[in-house]
């Protein structure tokens, strides 16, 4: 049992043989940020004597919940505010030379989600690769991403973002105690955990603490200061909080602030906008992150990014009627505000659900993934990937939705059976694939997997396929990339 006992920086912790693996769970990577705490930046763990259990995960982060996230979840999870906790799966047995670190940020649009659900197993990629594989919890929605700094002391913005970078400090300081490599860690996240690499990768309080990003549809992502400031005030007022008794923002329930953001939400009338996001505050995110990566900002970091082929129809789903709300038009607005052809690109797109689910897919995640592909591989290697598997007879996965290449990443395909779908063997053989390629750029920061060559991004714009058969294609869409302005 020995070597399950870690002596790392904050004392001696416990873990646990599963499936092959070592596994420690709940590690505490910062202090329960309550109380005076809440919404002020992470701050260091406390030691504590004696030997710590790690066999069971930390709490999720308070959030609002649908049936789907628990159904996918298990039995419902305990949830608090009390939930800055980290997981690590390695290798059973020790190996004599540090091994690879990949640390997964989770998404959920930020404002639900956590390290622990069962999609992000890190067992797999453990038992394929010999790495080390880390998942954490964060702050989520007003609780991690109001824009509080201006309120005055006590308050911070974007401390969601900085959780994550308490995490990567914690990973940087402790890793080399369960055997991993402080100086090859790779962050790898998926939608807005793939959005927060990029806010990540722009950040001053980053620097120096991760080394390659996989980014899965998410790219720069952010709420300018002034827009962020009345959500702030909005909330407030759902609050009953004025500008004279602000310390009651300490001690109002977590229950009352998340449901508060639920309730400004709905008036707003903004059923998928993101209300809660890393915020441009011109401190802790000084510049847009497709600003900040254009300048430089992630100079030498190696980068995988790629997206799902139809994103949207997993919020927008092809058998629900046309939607008058969701005006494409506006839509096209709002997402590409820096285009004069709007107005063609809106026309382009049949005026069905699907052809709205197609705008979400196309300018929400594919325009921003070539547009951080294309500024970062100035300064980086950069490789691009479009993930396309579907299951013609599943009424949701017969699109290749957004999350699906999670399962894939992970190989954690039996999960889905909480959406009555049960992979193949062909499905299992590619997430293999996925896997070999996602730990061979962990491991020498070139993604490479059997039988197939796949070149850099760079003016012929190299994308790998992965389908039922890999293939890759130069410029896929050419003609759609044009029209959308990258």
């Amino acid at each position: 049992m020995e070597e399950l006992q870690v002596n790392m920086r904050y004392g001696i912790v416990q873990g646990e043989h599963l499936h092959g693996t070592r596994v420690w769970k709940g590690i505490p990577y910062a202090k329960p940020p309550v109380g005076e705490l809440r919404f002020q930046a992470p701050v260091q763990p406390e030691s504590w004597d004696g030997i710590r259990e790690a066999r069971k995960f930390g709490p999720e982060n308070i959030q609002p919940r649908n049936h789907q996230a628990e159904g996918m979840a298990g039995e419902p999870p305990v949830e608090s505010e009390d939930s800055l906790y980290l997981n690590i799966w390695a290798p059973e047995k020790e190996s004599s030379d540090p091994l690879p670190v990949m640390v997964w940020i989770h998404g959920g649009s930020f404002t639900s989600g956590a390290g622990s659900q069962p999609l992000y197993d890190g067992t797999q990629l453990v038992l394929r690769g010999n790495v080390i594989v880390v998942t954490m919890n964060y702050r989520l929605g007003p609780l991690g991403f109001m824009h509080m700094a201006p309120l005055g002391d006590g308050f911070a913005t974007n401390v969601g973002l900085l959780d994550q970078v308490a995490a990567l400090q914690w990973v940087k300081d402790n890793i080399g105690a369960f055997g991993g490599d402080p100086g090859n860690v790779t962050v790898f996240g998926e939608s807005a955990g793939s959005m927060s690499i990029a806010a990540l990768m722009a950040m001053p309080a980053a620097k120096g603490l991760f080394h390659r990003a996989i980014m899965q549809s998410g790219a720069s992502q952010f709420m300018p200061a002034e827009q962020a400031a009345e959500i702030r005030s909005a909330m407030l007022k759902v609050l009953g909080v004025e500008p004279h008794d602000l310390h009651k923002l300490k001690t109002i329930p977590a229950e009352q602030i998340i449901a508060a953001g639920e309730a400004v939400k709905k008036h707003s009338g903004a059923a998928m906008a993101l209300l809660f996001q890393p915020v441009l505050d011109g401190v802790t995110l000084p510049k847009s992150p497709l600003e900040a990566v254009r300048e430089g900002a992630a100079q030498g970091i190696p980068v995988l990014i790629g997206t799902t082929l139809h994103e949207g129809s997993l919020f927008i789903q092809p058998h629900v009627p046309y939607s008058e709300e969701i005006n494409m038009v506006k839509a096209v607005d709002f997402m590409t505000p820096d285009l004069e052809n709007r107005a063609a690109i809106a026309d382009s797109y049949p005026k069905t659900a699907d052809g709205q689910a197609q705008v979400m897919t196309d300018l929400f995640f594919w325009r921003s993934a070539l547009q951080y592909a294309a500024a970062q591989q100035k300064y980086a290697p950069v490789w691009m990937y479009r993930f396309d598997w579907v299951m013609p007879e599943h009424p949701l996965l017969k699109k290749s939705i957004h999350s699906i290449d999670i399962f894939f990443a992970f190989n954690t395909l039996p999960v889905l059976k909480f959406m009555n779908a049960e992979p193949d063997a062909a499905a299992a053989e590619l997430a293999g694939k996925v896997q070999d390629a996602w730990l061979s750029f962990a491991k020498h920061g070139r993604p490479e997997t059997d039988g197939v060559n796949w070149p850099a991004y760079k003016e012929d714009r190299a994308t790998l396929i992965f389908n039922h058969d890999i293939e890759l294609v130069h410029d896929p869409e050419a003609s759609k990339r044009e029209l959308l302005g990258v």
